[in-house]
C-alpha cells in the first residue's frame, strides 16, 4: 500500500543573475509492507565492502548481469522495475544512458548486481550523433565484470524486431565464454502475441523451442496460429541471429509483466561468494552524478529534435540537513507515519550555447523551466527516499541570464 504526500510548489522570484524555479521540500513516497514497517529508501552511500556490516552466519550468493542492447529498447526502465527502485535515469529519446550504471537488488542472502550500459552503437553513429568514444568501451567494461549477458530486444518495433543488431551480434561473438539469453521487452505493445513464437524461432535459428520463453509464446499463439510462415527460413538467419542463448522471457518493462519470473531466474543461476554491495545500497554512483543524470534526462524529455543533446548540466550546490523526525496523522484513516525529515538541496545549473536556446528552455513567464524542475523534483524523491528541494537555473554564452519583466 503506497501513500504520496507532497507539500506546496512556489516559484521563486527571478534574481539579477539567472531564470530560476525552486521546489520547495516535497514529502516522498513510503511502502507500507505487511509487517507494519516502513521501508526506507536510503540515501545511496558511496560503494563499499559488504565484509563489515553484513551477516556472515549464512551463506551469500550472488550474480552480475550485463544488460545491453541497442538504444532505446528500455533497458534503463527494465533495470528500474526489476530493482523495484529508480536508479537509471529515464526519457523517451536515445541516448539517455551515456556510461555505465550500476544497480544493486538485494533479496534475502541473493544480490543481483545489474549494469546498465549505453545503447550499442557502431563508429558511424558515434561520429553522426558526436556521441562519447565512451559508448564503444562502456559495455565492454560491464561485460567484464558480469557473470552473464542479458539481450534486451524490442519486440514491438515491426521494422527492427526480426533481427539482431550487428553490434549485438558482435559483441555475443567476443564474449563466447559468458551465458547469454535474450529478453523480449515491450510484448505489451503487440496487439497479437501470434508473433512472438515466430519471433523467438528467428531470434536463436529455433534452438530453443524447449524453452520456457517459446512454451510462453506457444500458448499465447495456440488459438490463432494457422498458417503463419516459419521465421526460420530467412535466407539470411545466420547474420541476424544467435544460437547460443540460454534461455528466453517475454517481458515489459513499463507494466512488470514477465519481471517477477526473470528475477527468480536470476536468483537461482547467482554463485556461492561473498556481496560487492551492502544489503541496503541500490547504486554505487554518487548522489551529486545522480541529480546531475536526472536534470539532464528531462530535458531530453521536454525540449524537442537536437537541442537537450547540446546542452551542459553542471551541479552548483549540494547538501544534506539533518532534521527531528515528522510525525503525520491521517484521521480518515486512523494512521501516524513518521518520517525522517533530512531534506536534500541541491541546485544544477544548464549551459545553453545560444539565448535562443536559454528561452525555450525557460518557456513563456519560466513556465516550461517550472515543469522540468517539478518533475526531476518528483525523480529524486522517489530515488533517495527523502524531501528534495531542487534549483535549475539557466546560462548562456558564459553570461548568467537576465529576468524576464
Amino acid at each position: 500500500m503506497r501513500f504520496n504526500l507532497s507539500a506546496s510548489i512556489k516559484l521563486v522570484n527571478t534574481s539579477k543573475s539567472h531564470k530560476l524555479w525552486c521546489v520547495n521540500v516535497r514529502s516522498f513516497s513510503r511502502t507500507i509492507q505487511s509487517d507494519d514497517t516502513v521501508t526506507q529508501a536510503a540515501r545511496p552511500p558511496p560503494a563499499k565492502s559488504a565484509s563489515g556490516g553484513e551477516n556472515t552466519n549464512t551463506e551469500q550468493r550472488s550474480l552480475h548481469i550485463a544488460v545491453i542492447g541497442v538504444p532505446n529498447v528500455g533497458k534503463s526502465t527494465f533495470i528500474n522495475n526489476i530493482i523495484n527502485h529508480r536508479v537509471c535515469p529515464t526519457s523517451a529519446k536515445v541516448h539517455t544512458t551515456r556510461q555505465s550504471n550500476t544497480a544493486i537488488c538485494t533479496a534475502g542472502q541473493t544480490q543481483l548486481v545489474f549494469y546498465d550500459t549505453p545503447g550499442l552503437v557502431t563508429q558511424r553513429e558515434i561520429r553522426k550523433h558526436h556521441l562519447e568514444q565512451s559508448f564503444k568501451s562502456a559495455y565492454r567494461h560491464a561485460i567484464q565484470h558480469a557473470d552473464v549477458i542479458a539481450v534486451l530486444h524490442d519486440a514491438s518495433n515491426g521494422w527492427t524486431r526480426k533481427e539482431l543488431h550487428p553490434t549485438v551480434l558482435d559483441t555475443l561473438k567476443a564474449y563466447t565464454h559468458l551465458p547469454s539469453f535474450l529478453v523480449l521487452n515491450k510484448i505489451d505493445a503487440l496487439k497479437s502475441k501470434r508473433v512472438l513464437l515466430d519471433l523467438i524461432k528467428t531470434l536463436t535459428n529455433d534452438t530453443l523451442t524447449s524453452r520456457r520463453g517459446v512454451q510462453d509464446a506457444r500458448h499465447a499463439s495456440t488459438a490463432t496460429e494457422t498458417d503463419q510462415p516459419a521465421g526460420g527460413n530467412r535466407l539470411n538467419q545466420r547474420e541476424t541471429s544467435w544460437s547460443h542463448f540460454s534461455d528466453v522471457f517475454l517481458v515489459s518493462a513499463m507494466t512488470g509483466t514477465g519481471l517477477h519470473e526473470l528475477q527468480d531466474y536470476l536468483a537461482g543461476q547467482a554463485k556461492s561468494r561473498q556481496w560487492r554491495f551492502p544489503s541496503d545500497v541500490h547504486t554505487d554512483a554518487s548522489p551529486e552524478a545522480l541529480i546531475v543524470e536526472s536534470v539532464r534526462a528531462r530535458l531530453l524529455d521536454y525540449l524537442p529534435q537536437e537541442i537537450p543533446y547540446n546542452l551542459k548540466c553542471e551541479l552548483e550546490y549540494y547538501s544534506v540537513e539533518k532534521r527531528k523526525h515528522n510525525t503525520i496523522s491521517v484521521p480518515s484513516c486512523w494512521l501516524t507515519f513518521t518520517f525522517p525529515a533530512d531534506v536534500v538541496y541541491t541546485s544544477v545549473q544548464v549551459r545553453c550555447p545560444t539565448t535562443r536556446i536559454e528561452r525555450l528552455i525557460c518557456g513563456e513567464g519560466n513556465g516550461k523551466l517550472r515543469q522540468i524542475t517539478e518533475r526531476v523534483t518528483s525523480d529524486l524523491v522517489e530515488m533517495f527516499g527523502q524531501a528534495v528541494s531542487l534549483t535549475i537555473s539557466t546560462v548562456s554564452k558564459g553570461k548568467k541570464s537576465t529576468p524576464e519583466a
